[in-house]
């Protein structure tokens, strides 16, 4: 199997290194479908307190490696914090197949709890219930005598709950009402300070401007030209190109648009330093732990591609709101006090056209034809259709019909 790189940086200031002491607070960050290449492609544009800081004060990982497939969010997210792959800790996608229940289930999907909060239609109640091994974050709780906090973040659920684990105190998620919301998993109703922060409509200020260039257009040499046919449409835009009208976009549709953009990345950024105030994480000697899944990138690199000007915006403006975060937490929790770390689930393909018209011999082929395939393959070979299912990259065969051809 094909082994992809991993990004992970590690920040652990000087003071904690020296005194060998437990860090108040542990910072968790997942940035969604960062490839390893943007830290070199985009440096010269980054700020000197942002990636480069992790860079420069903490350690980078370059040898490590994802040992499964597929890797996504889901999968991603369980592996960085058991520590385990998706053999062990039950998340093998983001959705699958179940053959107990003859259907797809999604990797959080939770019947026996209900969503609480502000939550919109499609919102489903979910927990960590199908995760089979313990976290990190489950295991420092455990240590504390459950006195050491865990609270989970993210605009996706599954970068919210997974990592967060099973015995976090919260985990929250970011409905397109603009809401974070949660379930009664963790408790029967929102803590006051969420409801609070809800209340004051953050992602409003953000969705009642234009999207423009961070920097001057020149800054953007690493990437294709504005308006290239690699793109997709954001919210159905007239072309792919700068400025964004998110107002108009906001109105014509929900909240849920400020998840396509790197201002999804400043919400949840607001978010977290509202959590650690409130929840006091980090102000005693008991270790806390915040997980932060930074979603807005994997959008933002779906939809556009990573050889987008938007993508390089969207992590210049990443790098901003990093080292405005590690700032705050330097005040807030005392540089010396914290360990944090930032990683990523998983990267991102290059477009296969793209590819293909730079003289790279690659065919695009989408997973019902595989699926088409595999079945006439076996009507072909075996004389009936054996396959159950095929999704995830995974194939499902029919036990009942293969048994009488001593194939299992």
């Amino acid at each position: 199997m094909k082994r992809i790189g991993q990004l992970v940086l590690l920040l652990i200031t000087s003071t904690l290194l020296a005194q060998q002491q437990r860090p108040k607070l542990v910072v968790g960050i997942v940035v969604d479908q960062m490839k390893p290449e943007y830290l070199n492609r985009f440096f010269n544009d980054f700020s000197e307190s942002g990636f480069k800081r992790l860079l420069k004060e903490g350690y980078n990982f370059q040898n490590t490696h994802y040992n499964y497939l597929p890797t996504y969010t889901a999968p991603g997210h369980a592996s960085i914090y058991t520590g385990a792959t998706p053999s062990i800790h039950g998340i093998v996608g983001n959705e699958w197949f179940s053959r107990r229940l003859g259907k797809d289930r999604y990797c959080t999907d939770d019947a026996d709890v209900q969503i609480i909060g502000n939550a919109a239609k499609g919102d489903d109640p979910m927990s960590p219930k199908n995760l089979l091994s313990t976290t990190i974050t489950d295991e420092l709780r455990l240590s504390t005598n459950f006195k050491g906090k865990v609270i989970g973040m993210s605009l996706k659920d599954r970068g919210a709950i997974l990592p967060a684990g099973h015995f976090a105190n919260w985990a929250f998620w970011f409905s397109k009402t603009g809401s974070f919301i949660s379930s009664t998993f963790y408790g029967p109703s929102l803590p006051n300070w969420v409801n609070e922060f809800n209340e004051e409509k953050h992602y409003l200020p953000y969705l009642s401007k234009n999207w423009e260039l961070l920097k001057p257009i020149a800054t953007y040499d690493e990437c294709l030209p504005d308006d290239n046919p690699y793109e997709g449409k954001l919210y159905k835009a007239d072309k792919p190109i700068f400025p964004y009208d998110l107002k108009s976009m906001y109105e014509k549709n929900d909240a849920g648009v400020i998840r396509t953009t790197p201002f999804g990345n400043n919400l949840l950024e607001e978010f977290a330093k509202r959590a650690i105030e409130k929840e006091a994480l980090g102000k005693d000697d008991i270790t806390d732990f915040l997980t932060v899944s930074f979603s807005s990138t994997d959008y933002v690199g779906h939809i556009l591609g990573p050889r987008s000007i938007e993508l390089q915006d969207t992590y210049l403006r990443l790098d901003e709101t990093i080292a405005d975060f590690l700032i705050y937490l330097d005040k807030s929790v005392g540089k010396g006090n914290y360990l944090l770390f930032l990683t990523a689930d998983h990267a991102g393909a290059e477009n296969a056209q793209f590819l293909k018209d730079n003289k790279y011999k690659v065919t695009n082929v989408e997973p019902k034809e595989i699926a088409k395939g595999l079945k006439k393959f076996s009507a072909d070979t075996f004389g009936d259709d054996l396959v159950l299912n095929y999704s995830n990259f995974n194939i499902y065969f029919d036990m009942e019909k293969s048994k009488p051809k001593d194939l299992i």
